[in-house]
């Protein structure tokens, strides 16, 4: 079953008083291009990231962000008594001024010292610790299977469109051999004529030689060799969608030589009808080729 090269996936956590958030963006891409916005100072995390990503996919551009983030809701508080003592300091002058002044202010209270600046401080530190790095580090497998799963799920959608898509051209297909059968009297007579009117100021022609020069038109107007490699390229591409190895590349190439055989289809057609049938086949096969272009 193919996958899809376009997906998302993210993921929260949190260990003590650090939250983390990911999220894995995927597009289509020639090959595996990843592209990393980690925080510094985590040993191994991207390193684990690049060999589970080149593990579990073969081609696509994707981006992984890692945000973290602190709860300082959850963070031990301290007294700095150092700060205490200068704040204390403060009010008794504030007090013995307010006094010399004949003022007279209310006491304030321990909440209202606890209150100042700086007077609590929250333990904090920049630096990750081996726990905090072994706990994003094995949130990664359970990320990129959740991405991987929304590759397959759009691939399995993909699968019915292109399925669609080929069973429409393998219509056409069999239209177009049905269309050049009845065209081969008219492409006959029209021949002949041409070849009359090119020869119509030769004096003396065999009719052998008339007869061997219909035979090598009619070849160059033959479309048996194009129908054929367009049924062919239909079955091959079927085995291809349901193979279990990813199969964009391949059939990237297969919807190149679609087009090509539909191309000189129109080129040989010498008829409105099959005209008709190759201008729906490119159109059906730049549509599929466009589908393909999303599969790994």
């Amino acid at each position: 079953m193919i996958h899809s090269m376009t997906a998302f996936a993210s993921r929260t956590g949190n260990l003590d008083a650090v939250l983390w958030s990911w999220e894995m963006r995927g597009v289509n891409a020639r090959g595996l291009d990843m592209r990393f916005r980690l925080p510094e100072g985590i040993e191994g995390l991207e390193r684990a990231l690049r060999a589970a990503l080149t593990k579990s996919l073969a081609r696509g551009n994707v981006t992984v962000n890692l945000r973290l983030a602190r709860d300082e809701n959850g963070a031990a508080a301290n007294l700095d008594e150092t700060q205490l003592d200068a704040v204390l300091r403060a009010l008794d002058a504030v007090q013995d001024r307010a006094f010399a002044m004949g003022v007279t202010l209310a006491q304030p209270t321990a909440a209202d010292v606890l209150a100042q600046k700086g007077v609590m401080t929250v333990n904090r530190s920049d630096d990750v610790s081996d726990d905090l790095a072994a706990a994003l580090i094995a949130d990664i497998d359970p990320l990129v299977a959740e991405f991987v799963t929304m590759r397959r799920a759009e691939g399995a959608a993909l699968h019915d469109v292109i399925a669609g898509q080929l069973a429409l051209i393998e219509t056409l297909t069999a239209d177009a051999a049905e269309a050049a059968v009845a065209r081969a009297p008219q492409v006959k007579a029209n021949l002949t004529a041409a070849l009359r009117r090119v020869l119509e100021d030769v004096a003396e022609v065999e009719e052998g030689r008339i007869a061997q020069e219909l035979a090598l038109l009619a070849v160059k107007s033959d479309v048996t060799e194009e129908i054929d490699r367009l049924k062919a390229h239909v079955g091959a591409a079927r085995d291809l969608l349901d193979a279990k190895k990813p199969a964009g590349r391949k059939l990237d190439f297969l919807a190149q030589e679609f087009n090509r055989e539909a191309n000189t289809l129109c080129a040989k057609a010498q008829s409105a009808p099959l005209t008709a049938i190759g201008l729906d086949l490119k159109a059906v096969i730049d549509q599929m080729r466009e589908q393909i272009q999303n599969v790994e």
